[in-house]
């Protein structure tokens, strides 16, 4: 007979069931994190071209040099601050992309400043204020020649270009490289000036140093003695200019479907809960007897058709009862086992060996005869000892 049983319950259900409700918490605040992100925008990039970041990506390097060179900087981060520091003064006006204004937003600002320079230019920008210039390719960072005889590229020499733009009508272009232009200059009706460089590949802390980087950045922005750098805020945005979210474009339904779900599982989490910690605390006295494992094995195997696994098991437990009987050391071995009892049948080693190791069925049949074989070993091994107490 063998008796199973859970082992002793050793945690603290009260300790369990705290971690558990803490990993619950942690979970439902990440998932509300997820899913607030994905329904009212994405991570926004930081730090890159902020004139005040010291980051690689950042612009703090130049905007150091260009107050040691006298210039005033000012940094704007919104569009009225800009405004104000544009006001009464020829200002140099350097912008990142600003895709939350308006064409007519976006031309009003410019004209408030003497000089524009777009260091992060895109197609919008470059049609509204460069008389229709547009992107081009890429040069991955690759340094050229100005090809110009404009002052700053021209003084500066060789420099990287990145990002490459179509000249529009009456647009100059330097530094072209397959066909387009790293820098584009356009001087206007009214004699401002709108310069377009990839500011990723020129003017960040990391690339300023590299081949005439610097030289063409401190040129294109030091032309007058003030700089008003806009880094574009969310909140400037033109009424419905304002990019549109993942909530915006899905259907009005989906927010609430997704709210619906979001409280269904926190209630069958709570429901859920409940059931933290062992299942089951008490001892079970449950007792099964050790044949009818041994048998209930064998069955298995043989459904499967694994004659030599059913055979195997078989004989494990006819080792077993055997070394039992006769006296044996439990772990003696099973060669061992065999000529033990081959001597005390006064039979051949090898047919004891076959019968409880070696020999192998391959079919029912076999396993069939195989298993009587060993039924009868077992009856002549029992009568042999019970012969042997008469005796004596």
């Amino acid at each position: 007979m063998t008796a199973i049983s859970d082992a002793p319950v050793t945690a603290h259900p009260r300790r369990r069931a705290a971690l558990g409700w803490i990993a619950l918490a942690v979970g439902l605040l990440l998932i509300g994190l997820v899913g607030t992100t994905l329904v009212y925008g994405g991570w926004k990039e930081k730090g890159l071209l902020d004139p005040e970041s010291p980051a690689p990506d950042g612009a703090r390097a130049l905007v150091r040099i260009l107050e040691q060179q006298g210039v005033t900087v000012t940094v704007a981060r919104d569009r009225a601050t800009a405004e104000r520091a544009l006001a009464g003064s020829d200002a140099t006006l350097v912008m990142r992309d600003a895709p939350m204004l308006s064409d007519a937003t976006l031309s009003s600002l410019a004209e408030r400043a003497r000089d524009v320079v777009l260091v992060e230019p895109r197609s919008r920008a470059l049609d509204v204020l460069m008389n229709g210039s547009a992107l081009g390719g890429f040069a991955a960072d690759r340094a050229a020649d100005p090809g110009c005889d404009l002052p700053a590229p021209e003084a500066a020499g060789t420099a990287r270009t990145g990002e490459l733009m179509v000249p529009g009508q009456g647009v100059d272009g330097c530094y072209r490289v397959d066909g387009d232009f790293g820098l584009l200059s356009w001087e206007t009706s009214d004699g401002r000036t709108v310069t377009a460089l990839d500011g990723t590949s020129t003017m960040t802390n990391a690339a300023l140093p590299l081949d005439g980087n610097a030289a063409l950045a401190i040129g294109t922005l030091a032309r007058t003695g003030t700089v008003v750098w806009y880094v574009p805020s969310p909140s400037d945005a033109d009424a419905g200019t304002a990019p549109q979210t993942l909530g915006d474009l899905t259907p009005p339904w989906v927010t609430p479907a997704i709210l619906l779900l979001f409280l269904s599982g926190l209630v069958a989490a709570i429901w859920r809960g409940r059931r933290f910690g062992p299942l089951v605390t008490e001892r079970l006295p449950v007792m099964v007897r050790a044949n009818e494992t041994t048998e209930g094995r064998a069955r298995l195997y043989a459904a499967a058709g694994d004659a030599p696994h059913a055979l195997d098991e078989l004989r494990r437990a006819a080792r077993g009862r055997l070394v039992r009987v006769m006296g044996l050391a439990t772990h003696t071995p099973p060669e061992q086992v065999a000529d033990a009892v081959a001597e005390r049948l006064g039979a051949d080693r090898g047919a004891m060996r076959g019968i409880l190791i070696t020999d192998t069925p391959t079919t029912d049949r076999d396993l069939v005869a195989a298993s009587d074989r060993l039924r009868d070993l077992e009856t002549s091994v029992r009568a042999a000892l019970s012969t042997e107490r008469t005796t004596r």
